[in-house]
């Protein structure tokens, strides 16, 4: 008898091993949804100021004219010479808001689905369920990302209320009585003055040129990603068995990269969101395959890669540092949170035999 309940002791502590079949409540790794976020606010946060920078280079076509278009130099020394340090920062709040919830849905989608997706349909295992989670997941977060990108874009393009002044008044190109759109103090006068003004319509310019350019990004970046993670285990093996590299290094590293060629390849696609998110009521393309017509038309090569190397600067350390803080949050928090778990399942076990 005494052996019995020493058994049935010891058989209640066992914690209960997960089935194959996840069940649906545990589907989603709610983890990931919150790292992803912080990871993505950061990124944003940190690199902010080059993304400005970029967001002024490829839209200076419809700010100035196409011709004598500053280079990334004069750039950087007109908006410091204009609106000083703070210029840099225009935006960062709706950036940030969009950061969070593109970084949690990507994050989160990725270890939520790359596993389902190579269990339920084997010939799409691999990199390609990589891809197919990292564009899922991006996707829906582009629900929340499109119109912060609209308003933070709009305020980066305007910097000071005097320089857009000036702006409007000198350089605009626009049809003749037609005015860009007024000056935007912050995110919510910025999201109240485009609803007022273009509606939904307006929040969400560029919609289906944003999800055509970050889509791929964001497919290819995960798959990039997982792919230099696999070269880099092989490389471990087979010549330097003996090195251990720390996760949030490895993120640092693996991800500027994977961020870095994603971001060269895709650099045409950006540039026509830009120019589509930021013409506002003063139409300048009509559409997507008008936008390509003309600026391959105008500006040919040079212009579809405008902006590449702010662009690609941009995300390099971007996707590092969000890649990095990733791997930091997973390696400081998931085990702590999983030994609290097991104890909590435990302790229940034990004070509920049965």
């Amino acid at each position: 008898m005494a052996t019995n309940c020493s058994t049935t002791s010891q058989m209640q502590v066992i914690a209960p091993q997960p089935s194959k079949t996840t069940p649906l409540h545990q589907f989603f790794a709610w983890r990931e949804f919150l790292w992803g976020s912080i990871a993505g606010a950061f990124g944003e946060g940190m690199m902010h100021p080059v993304d400005t920078v970029k967001t002024r280079v490829q839209s200076q076509a419809i700010i100035s004219g196409s011709q004598s278009q500053k280079s990334i130099r004069q750039m950087v020394h007109a908006v410091w010479k204009a609106d000083g340090l703070r210029g840099f920062y225009r935006g960062i709040t709706p950036g940030v808001t969009g950061s969070l919830a593109t970084g949690a849905t990507y994050f989160g989608f990725i270890e939520s689905t790359k596993g389902w997706i190579e269990e339920s349909h084997p010939s799409l295992g691999g990199h390609w369920a990589h891809f197919i989670a990292g564009a899922v997941g991006d996707t829906l977060g582009s629900f929340v990302y499109v119109p912060c990108e609209v308003m933070k874009q709009r305020m980066q393009v305007q910097g000071t209320r005097t320089s857009w002044g000036s702006a409007m008044k000198n350089n605009l190109v626009v049809k003749p009585g037609l005015q860009m759109y007024g000056y935007y103090s912050g995110m919510y006068q910025a999201g109240c003055s485009i609803w007022k003004e273009q509606g939904l319509r307006g929040l969400y310019a560029g919609y289906w040129s944003t999800l055509a350019r970050d889509v791929p990004f964001a497919g290819l970046m995960v798959t990039f990603y997982e792919a230099l993670k696999d070269l880099a285990e092989f490389g471990k093996q087979r010549w330097f068995p003996t090195l251990h590299l720390n996760s949030s290094i490895e993120g640092l590293l693996l991800g500027g990269l994977a961020g870095g060629f994603s971001a060269y390849l895709t650099t045409p696609l950006d540039v026509i969101k830009t120019r589509l998110q930021v013409q506002g009521s003063s139409t300048r393309y009509t559409g997507w395959s008008d936008a390509i017509y003309r600026i391959w038309k105008n500006e040919g090569v040079t212009g579809m890669f405008r902006g590449s190397i702010p662009r690609i600067t941009w995300y390099i350390p971007a996707s590092a540092l969000t890649f990095m803080a990733v791997e930091f949050l997973r390696d400081h928090f998931n085990d702590e949170l999983d030994d609290n778990n097991m104890r909590d399942v435990t302790n229940l076990l034990i004070e509920n035999p049965g």
